[in-house]
């Protein structure tokens, strides 16, 4: 059977466009985000993390602020209230985290939020959990610290609380009190803290199974997580309940939650679980890219190609340059390699699998 070449799968124009700007855009994620192993949770070469805080936007006497450096990307919302942290960075970083949130403001933190239970994203609740309300149950050797009730709140999906307690073998093992204690199980919970309203959405089967949006309403901030990593492949987590059809869902949902200033730009900011501080057509380029890649392989699989001769197609060339990050043959290769083993299973009705309102062909929406 002859098959059509791959090179009459055309490149989005997106993604042409971005192709010019690799470059640039890997440097910017490099800054933006320290050079980590985020499933061990060990920080590269530097022994110091240099955490830094950018003002995003706000409203009043409220203002949101992304912190860079500490691993993942961190927001912190402050208001009259107080504080309130989405998540918290690597363990080896809450000293740094709680430094950079005390040169913005000695208000104290009311609440934690963590999007998901990798431990660049909840390794500093230790750190700031002790630092903000945290209260020893009796006295002595055998004293324990636990969240104060009148203190510090740490929410989460319910499903990040299981994973923190009982962790895969060599992952971090967290103190009962680093942990949730107020959790949901719901498509969405609701919070009102610093005069605005703040949105959780958890997001199914995405990035892992308990990924959550975090939406500053008022502020118009949305903090995605994992689930929005503009400067690489979308990553999921298959031991623990990722898909690459769930990530798009989320993506979708960012999208339907943001509003641009003007053609695609400015109004609405994102904060990715790393990278940098993206807009709607961030968000629609990476949606875009992640789309295109699973039809691609999805239409070579209907075409009978095994995993060898899908990777040697080659069908995401074109956005290796820009998403590849590192060696990007290597990294594309096993983007490739674990889209074509989760296109194999079926999808649970989390969402359409096709369809998603792009051409195949040219990539436009």
């Amino acid at each position: 059977m002859m098959h059509p070449p791959i090179a009459l799968i055309l490149p989005s124009r997106t993604a042409a466009r971005r192709s010019c700007l690799c470059l640039a855009a890997f440097i910017a994620a490099s800054v933006l985000s320290s050079a980590v192993d985020a499933r061990q949770g060990v920080p590269s070469a530097r022994d110091a993390f240099d955490v830094r805080a950018t003002r995003v936007q706000g409203f009043d006497s409220t203002s949101v602020y992304m912190l860079v450096g500490a691993g993942a990307n961190i927001a912190v919302q402050i208001g009259d209230e107080g504080v309130v942290v989405v998540d918290t960075g690597l363990a080896a970083a809450g000293d740094a985290v709680l430094a950079a949130i005390r040169r913005l403001t000695d208000k104290p933190i009311k609440y934690i939020i963590n999007t998901h239970a990798h431990p660049d994203h909840v390794g500093g609740n230790a750190v700031l959990v002790k630092a903000s309300g945290g209260q020893r149950t009796d006295a002595g050797p055998a004293a324990e610290l636990r969240q104060n009730p009148n203190g510090v709140i740490v929410v989460a999906h319910q499903h990040t609380i299981d994973r923190m307690l009982g962790p895969r073998r060599g992952d971090a093992v967290y103190p009962e009190y680093a942990v949730a204690r107020s959790s949901f199980i719901t498509e969405d919970k609701q919070l009102h803290v610093n005069g605005e309203a703040i949105e959780l959405w958890w997001r199914a089967s995405a990035h892992t199974d308990a990924d959550v949006l975090v939406y500053f309403r008022r502020s118009d901030v949305i903090v995605g997580g994992d689930l929005v990593q503009p400067a690489s492949f979308p990553h999921f987590d298959v031991q623990e309940g990722g898909r690459l059809q769930g990530i798009i869902n989320g993506l979708n949902h960012v999208i339907d939650l943001a509003v641009p200033q003007f053609n695609q730009s400015g109004g609405t900011r994102i904060i990715p679980g790393h990278g940098w501080l993206c807009t709607e057509s961030d968000v629609v380029e990476l949606r875009d890219m992640a789309t295109i890649a699973r039809d691609r392989v999805q239409y070579l699989i209907d075409k009978t190609f095994t995993l060898a001769q899908v990777q040697a197609a080659r069908p995401l060339a074109d956005f290796a340059p820009v998403y590849g990050v590192g060696e990007a043959e290597r990294a594309t290769d096993a983007f490739v390699k674990a889209v074509y083993s989760d296109l194999q299973k079926p999808w649970d009705g989390s969402g359409p699998v096709a369809g998603s309102g792009l051409n195949f062909i040219d990539g436009g929406h």
